[in-house]
C-alpha cells in the first residue's frame, strides 16, 4: 500500500500556479479532506492492531477483549 503524506498533498497543491482566492480555498479544502482521510486510516489501522493483540498484551495496557471489541465496532470516522 502506498502512503501519501500530508506534506506531499500540500506541496502538490501549493505548486500549482496562482489562480486567485478560489484556488487557495479549494487547495485548503483538499488539504483538510486529505488530513481527515489520513486520520481515519490511522484510526482503522490502530483498531486492527488492537484486535491482533493477545490477552497478555491487552492486560499489560489495561484493556479487556470487550474493550477492544467495543472500539473495533466504532465507525472509522469516530474517535
Amino acid at each position: 500500500m502506498h502512503t501519501i503524506s500530508r506534506e506531499a498533498v500540500r506541496s502538490t497543491a501549493l505548486a500549482r500556479p496562482h489562480r486567485g482566492r478560489g484556488w487557495k480555498r479549494g487547495a485548503a479544502l483538499l488539504a483538510r479532506i486529505c488530513d481527515a482521510g489520513l486520520h481515519w486510516l490511522e484510526l482503522s489501522r490502530q483498531r486492527r492492531s488492537l484486535q491482533a493483540l493477545d490477552e497478555r498484551r491487552l492486560k499489560d495496557i489495561g484493556l479487556t477483549r470487550a474493550d477492544v471489541e467495543r472500539e473495533a465496532r466504532k465507525p472509522f470516522w469516530r474517535e
